[in-house]
């Protein structure tokens, strides 16, 4: 038997004009993860990452709080399946109009309302938001990532990607509704520790959506979401 840590990405840049890329708190997360893996001993048989830079960032961010020969030893194996949706296409797909960038609450609450929807249609294979598969294509790639962990490993797995993959995944493993998907996605925290054990047959979810390495009171205004 095997655990597989899925990891969320750090805080990235919401609003800016390049989201993909981790702010310094969301680098500082993620160094402090690997902080807390290396004082708990666990160790990492293999990883596997999407894309996306600031996955890659994380992923090396966690490397970095394990010790600096960790990332040279724990090559990561990159599943572009792990990549996010793109929640822009997503959001346009049900909405004529160019969103402003979100700077006020209303406005934030206005655009996850609208991502909301737009993820339930395409879900529902309603809408096809542009540059982007149908959702069952975008879920069976989250799976033949968790496909390729039971078949190849029986240790400790590292995984790095975004919270709509994980949710995704964790879905998968429970046979979750789409509405209890999206629910999942829109509340997964930044840096969060979701855990999986697994054998041959199949993935059993043990965790979801923690943050052990910042339960301390210093750590309190780390907790972020976006």
């Amino acid at each position: 038997m095997g655990t597989l840590y899925l990891v969320r990405h750090g805080q990235a840049s919401f609003g800016a004009d390049n989201y993909d890329e981790l702010s310094d708190l969301g680098h500082r997360q993620s160094v402090r993860l690997g902080q807390y893996f290396k004082y708990k001993g666990v160790a990492f048989d293999a990883a596997l990452t999407g894309t996306l830079k600031r996955q890659l960032q994380t992923f090396a961010g966690i490397c970095e709080g394990l010790g600096q020969d960790v990332e040279a030893r724990l090559e990561a194996l990159p599943f572009a399946s792990l990549n996010e949706y793109n929640s822009e296409a997503v959001i346009a797909a049900i909405h004529p109009y160019p969103l402003e960038k979100p700077d006020t609450p209303e406005g934030y609450k206005h655009h996850f309302r609208l991502l909301r929807d737009g993820l339930a249609q395409w879900m529902a294979g309603v809408v096809s938001p542009s540059g982007m598969p149908g959702y069952r294509d975008f879920a069976a790639g989250v799976s033949a990532a968790l496909d390729h962990v039971r078949r190849n490993h029986d240790g400790n797995v590292l995984l790095v990607s975004s919270g709509g993959p994980i949710a995704t995944a964790v879905g998968h493993v429970l046979g979750t509704s789409p509405e209890a998907t999206i629910d999942l996605n829109m509340r997964i925290r930044n840096c969060s520790v979701t855990e999986f054990s697994f054998t041959p047959k199949g993935h059993r979810l043990l965790t979801y959506n923690t943050l052990p390495h910042l339960d301390a009171p210093e750590y309190a205004s780390w907790v972020t979401y976006a």
